[in-house]
């Protein structure tokens, strides 16, 4: 998608501070933190959301997930615990619609969330 924030993150058009990248997928800081650790996993392939996906895309989620627990792991968050989230529309909070995995640690979260 030509005016997509992140697809022009990915393609280097606009800076971030990367954290992780492989064929498929790119992980980045996010520039308006909620945790001291705060970091974006996208896909390279543009989905708007979770809704777009379908089931030949399966393995680009498994993707994010392996991505996001080994930036946990180099971040040394992995023990004390971190959270994942993807928000779908609106209601959820969506602002950027590519489809991203919100990475957070580095603090203690309550629940329910929201």
């Amino acid at each position: 998608m030509q005016d997509c924030l992140f697809c022009k993150i990915i393609k280097g058009e606009i800076k971030s501070k990367k954290v992780f990248e492989n064929e498929s997928v790119f992980a980045f800081e996010d520039i308006n933190p909620t945790a001291p650790i705060h970091i974006l996993v996208v896909p390279k392939k543009h989905f708007a959301s979770l809704n777009e996906m379908t089931p030949e895309d399966k393995d680009i989620v498994g993707e994010i997930f392996l991505a996001a627990k080994n930036i946990a792991k180099e971040k040394n968050i992995d023990k004390s615990g971190y959270r994942t989230v993807f928000n779908t529309g609106p209601d959820a909070g969506q602002a950027i619609y590519h489809i991203h995995l919100h990475l957070l640690g580095g603090r203690k979260f309550s629940w329910p969330a929201g």
